[in-house]
């Protein structure tokens, strides 16, 4: 477990219209790469990977994105937009001079790096996701495809369906949601009736072991105490218009991309992942959801073997 004291000081960056909160370290070093968070995250979970890296070579830059910790948090549900937030990203890149990077996203925030390669590919020289393949656009908007597959309940569906109800139990509940969420070597359990996060944020008992320590979870308490779920929730809200924004943008990402998935986690891995990223590699460590969390050394490892193989096989600049 790491002291969330040695977590690097944030500093605030004025990027496409909004401020984040941002933590850095190997600021000396000349291969800049960002890492991304998910949801309901924050910089901090990157906490076991900046050191790894930083002493690899990279300027390693977390941004707390837009609508989490002490970044701006728009009002407007559309500020969301993959558009947005992959724009936050590409302004980061501007305010530290740097032609590209490569972007590491776990959850929503490989969404977004997945995103931003189809929307700026000159601006990324290499994508790694964790957990979230890359996801196919199909005929139909996603909120609608999940409703018909999944029903009115499942969450992503719910967040878009019913705003608002979902977000003011988590603000209620906001230290037992992030408790009971943040677990590993769950016991297998059938599918049960109900909104899941707000069975979650209900539940009394966790289930599982804990993926940190109190010490670390206070961290993700404190900022969502202070920001409440809205915010973050938006994300989810702009699946369908995302999945708009995207109807004319070649689907191919053609960077090389590392793709980790955890074994035990919920998601399914992509059967079709390599038609859509045809330069990819595939590893899965034995874990849950929260990859880079639960497996840090192991995750670390991944990475930084990946970038490596990719370094070697540049060819030399003159």
């Amino acid at each position: 477990m790491s002291d969330p004291t040695d977590f690097p000081e944030p500093t605030t960056v004025s990027v496409n219209g909004v401020e984040l909160e941002v933590f850095e370290a190997g600021r000396e070093n000349a291969k800049p790469i960002v890492l991304c968070h998910g949801w309901p995250e924050h910089a901090f979970s990157w906490r076991h990977q900046v050191p790894a890296l930083a002493a690899a070579g990279y300027h390693v830059i977390v941004p707390n994105q837009r609508g989490y910790g002490n970044s701006s948090r728009p009002a407007e549900v559309t500020a969301y937009d993959i558009e947005h937030l992959s724009g936050d990203l590409v302004a980061l890149l501007d305010h530290h001079g740097y032609e590209d990077a490569t972007f590491v996203g776990h959850d929503w925030g490989a969404f977004v790096v997945w995103g931003l390669a189809l929307l700026h590919p000159d601006r990324v020289n290499g994508v790694v996701a964790l957990s979230l393949p890359y996801q196919e656009r199909g005929e139909v908007p996603w909120i609608d495809s999940m409703e018909a597959v999944l029903g009115p309940d499942f969450y992503f569906v719910h967040f878009n369906r019913q705003p608002g109800v979902a977000d003011a139990v988590l603000d209620e509940h906001t230290a037992q949601f992030l408790r009971n969420a943040f677990r590993k070597d769950e016991p297998s359990k059938p599918p049960r009736p109900g909104m899941a996060m707000i069975d979650l944020a209900r539940a009394e008992t966790p289930l599982g072991e804990p993926v940190m320590s109190e010490d670390e979870l206070a961290v993700f308490v404190s900022a969502f105490a202070s920001t409440g779920f809205t915010s973050s929730i938006n994300w989810y809200r702009n699946l369908d218009r995302n999945w708009r924004l995207l109807a004319d943008v070649d689907p191919v990402v053609r960077q090389p991309a590392l793709m980790i998935y955890g074994d035990r986690d919920t998601i399914p891995r992509s059967e079709r992942l390599a038609e859509f990223v045809p330069d990819v590699e595939v590893t899965g460590l034995d874990c849950g959801h929260w990859i880079q969390q639960e497996k840090p050394d192991e995750t670390n490892r991944a990475i930084l073997t990946w970038l490596d193989q990719r370094a070697a096989a540049r060819p030399a600049t003159r």
